[in-house]
């Protein structure tokens, strides 16, 4: 069975799921239990993993299971809903009920916990809805029938397995064609649409991931980076006058669904109450829940993580973050002048093949019909000049065109991010949505002399991330 995250040892006050009078319904405060080690963070932000397993991992799990006990205790916490009564259910097979349940820890708790009683409790809301309104539909559609058999919350689960491992191969697809599975569904979709030219297809996909991750808002960059150049275009052409406002609409509506949800925090929290017993981010100028949950029960914020307990965790992200920073300098250094000026110093050529991206549709119509006639006169040629006009072509198209410098910037931003401010930790899985880093890696694997022994550095860091997530994350050890 596939899981989702790993939080560490828990218990239902650290989770928040104690069960007070519906009336009160108080914030209850995330502590790390002091029986967990300190030497890795256990309260980490939240964070929702899948993998698409093979076989041999597959059974790597199972075994693994097998020979340790889980680290993670918060399986057992299962109080019931505020807004219901208790009732006992009888399922017909208990064993198998009680199998699922176990598997149901950590984020898990949370996202089922929304699914099935909504938000209860203030630090639910650090889990974004559209995860849980999937689960919530696809146990009452098409796995209802399980429900007598198994129980709500075990199909509950099992919902969330199925649209994370479906979102997961779906986002796969999108990523050969041109983690977090519905994010990363979302987010490498709707990059997919951007560079296909179909924008408002674009702005729907990217606005799906922001109701999924807080951090799909990031996803605006692209149309920033494209209404940056439309408004140099428009100044220097004199045309596209409204280029800022048509580039700012796809943010807007981008953003939408994270302040939606912020929104609606605030309305079941805020509104309704004394000055004096709404909670201190209620009385903000800018009232956001969500950063007043990561700083307040997670600890999330600029360098409150630089503490010498924690460089274990800075050695667990090492890998992720070397590989970023490796195709960030690379990519610097083989086009310091596209990258440095942002893509306007661009050979006009390069910015062809990413017409899109630069909003250069005349001039690629233009460039597009001198590339026919230069390849119609080509085909009378002999082979070999054939070869090289491919090889000039592959090259536009491959890591080091212009199309990938917004993917850069954006990873760039991301890996700044994760290391100055969030638990440095969860690097992996937050930087594991960028396409950018799996094209690095391929492009390093297919190099020649030192780039392909930097290859086989990445196949056996590969290896052994599949060997030791297999034991540590099905466990739910300090792994992401």
């Amino acid at each position: 069975m596939v899981t989702w995250s790993i939080c560490g040892r828990l218990t239902s006050h650290s989770l928040g799921l104690q069960s007070p009078s519906p009336k009160s319904r108080p914030p209850q405060p995330l502590q790390q239990n002091p029986n967990a080690s300190n030497e890795f963070l256990t309260e980490t932000p939240p964070r929702n993993h899948s993998y698409q397993i093979s076989n041999p991992v597959l059974t790597l799990i199972f075994l693994w299971r097998t020979l340790l006990s889980p680290y993670d205790t918060s399986a057992p916490i299962n109080p019931n809903c505020l807004s219901t009564n208790p009732s006992q259910q009888n399922v017909l097979f208990p064993s198998l009920s009680s199998a699922i349940e176990s598997s149901i820890v950590c984020d898990s708790v949370y996202f089922v916990r929304i699914a099935e009683c909504s938000y209860e409790y203030e630090q639910t809301y650090a889990f974004f809805p559209l995860l849980p309104l999937c689960m919530s539909m696809l146990s009452r559609t098409d796995l209802a029938p399980l429900v007598p058999v198994i129980g709500q919350r075990p199909v509950l689960g099992l919902s969330g397995n199925v649209i994370n491992n479906i979102g997961f191969v779906f986002a796969a697809g999108y990523l050969y064609r041109y983690s977090e599975t519905l994010f990363a569904l979302f987010s490498v979709g709707g990059l997919y649409h951007l560079i296909s030219g179909k924008d408002v297809i674009a702005v729907l996909w990217f606005a799906l991931s922001g109701f999924s991750r807080s951090h799909g808002v990031l996803s605006a960059g692209y149309f920033c980076f494209q209404t940056m150049h439309q408004t140099y275009d428009a100044v220097f052409s004199r045309k596209c006058p409204f280029a800022v406002v048509g580039g700012a609409l796809p943010c807007i509506c981008i953003f939408a669904p994270f302040v939606a949800f912020q929104a609606y925090g605030y309305n079941n929290i805020c509104l309704g109450h004394l000055p004096s017993n709404m909670r201190p981010w209620c009385k903000a100028r800018v009232p956001l829940l969500y950063n007043y949950i990561q700083s307040h029960y997670w600890g999330v914020g600029f360098l409150r993580y630089f503490q010498v307990k924690r460089l274990p965790n800075f050695l667990l992200a090492s890998p992720i973050l070397s590989l970023t920073l490796c195709s960030i300098v690379h990519y610097a250094k083989s086009k310091s002048e596209t990258f440095f000026s942002l893509g306007f110093r661009a050979p006009p050529e390069d910015k062809d093949s990413a017409a899109v991206l630069f909003s250069l549709a005349e001039y690629s119509s233009r460039s597009q019909e001198n590339h026919n006639l230069k390849a119609r006169n080509q085909v009378n040629k002999d082979g070999a000049a054939l070869v090289s006009e491919e090889h000039k072509l592959s090259a536009k198209r491959g890591y080091l065109s212009v199309a990938v410098l917004p993917c850069i910037l954006h990873l760039g931003f991301m890996a700044a991010t994760a290391f100055f401010v969030t638990h440095v930790q969860v690097a992996t899985h937050f930087l594991s949505f960028s396409p950018a880093l799996y094209w690095f890696a391929s492009y390093i694997m297919k190099s020649r002399g030192t780039g392909k022994r930097r290859g086989y550095i990445v196949w056996a860091y590969s290896a052994a991330y599949i060997l030791l997530g297999s034991l540590l994350f099905s466990n739910f050890y300090p792994f992401t």
